[in-house]
C-alpha cells in the first residue's frame, strides 16, 4: 500500500485529490496540510511514501517545504502538484529535490499514476517543465563556453563582434594575420561553432559586446 500526504492551501483541491486517491485498491491517503509548515511536521510524522505538494502556499512555500523534506527524509518522493511553470518555481524545487513535476491540468488518473510511478523509484516531469529544462541546460553550457577562451582570443571574439576583419584585428592586437586566424580557429572550436558570423551572434548574445 502506498501511503500518500497531500500538502496545498486549496482545501478543495486537498478534498478532490483525497476522494480519488482513496479509490485506489494501492494507495492510501495518511494526512493533509495546508501549508509547508504541516507538510514538513507531518511528514515526520506518518513517513509517507510519496508526497504530492503545491508551491504557493501560506508559512512555508512548497520549495522550502521539498528541501526541508528531502533533508530528514531521503526517501520519501515529492511530486510538485502546480499551477506554475514559471522558471522562479521550476528550477529552484527541482533543486531542491522534487522527484516529479506535474502541472494541476493533469487528468486524476494521471496522477495516480504518478504516484505509483514515483513508489518505484520512477520520475515523471510535465512536458513543458521539460523543455524549459532543456533549454536552460542547452543555455548554461553555451555560457560557459567563453570561460575556456585566454584572455587573447577573447579580445579577438570581441573585436569579430565589432566587425573587425583579420587585418583590422592584427593592426589593432600587434600581431599578425597568421596568429588572427589561429585564434579564430581555437575560438571556433571552443565555442563549438562553424562561422565567424556564429562567432559575432554569440558575442551579442553574451553581451560580450556593446
Amino acid at each position: 500500500m502506498i501511503k500518500v500526504l497531500l500538502v496545498d492551501d486549496h482545501e478543495m483541491v486537498r478534498m478532490g485529490l483525497s476522494a480519488f486517491l482513496s479509490t485506489q485498491s494501492d494507495m492510501k491517503v495518511v494526512g493533509e496540510g495546508k501549508n509547508g509548515l504541516e507538510g514538513v511536521q507531518l511528514a515526520q510524522e506518518l513517513q509517507p511514501d510519496v508526497i504530492l505538494m503545491d508551491l504557493v502556499m501560506e508559512q512555508m512555500d512548497g520549495i522550502e517545504a521539498t528541501e526541508k523534506i528531502v533533508a530528514a527524509l531521503p526517501k520519501v518522493k515529492i511530486i510538485v502538484l502546480t499551477s506554475f511553470i514559471d522558471d522562479e518555481k521550476v528550477y529552484p524545487v527541482i533543486e531542491a529535490g522534487a522527484f516529479s513535476y506535474l502541472l494541476k491540468t493533469t487528468t486524476a488518473a494521471e496522477i495516480a499514476e504518478a504516484v505509483r510511478l514515483a513508489s518505484k523509484g520512477e520520475s515523471i516531469v510535465e512536458s513543458k517543465v521539460t523543455k524549459k529544462m532543456m533549454k536552460r541546460m542547452r543555455g548554461d553550457k553555451e555560457e560557459k563556453l567563453h570561460l575556456q577562451l585566454t584572455p587573447r582570443e577573447l579580445e579577438v571574439l570581441k573585436l569579430i563582434g565589432d566587425g573587425k576583419s583579420n587585418q583590422e584585428m592584427a593592426d589593432t592586437l600587434f600581431i599578425g594575420i597568421k596568429t588572427v586566424k589561429t585564434h579564430v580557429s581555437h575560438i571556433l572550436d571552443k565555442l563549438q561553432l562553424d562561422d565567424r558570423t556564429q562567432i559575432a551572434i554569440y558575442a551579442h548574445r553574451h553581451r560580450l559586446v556593446e
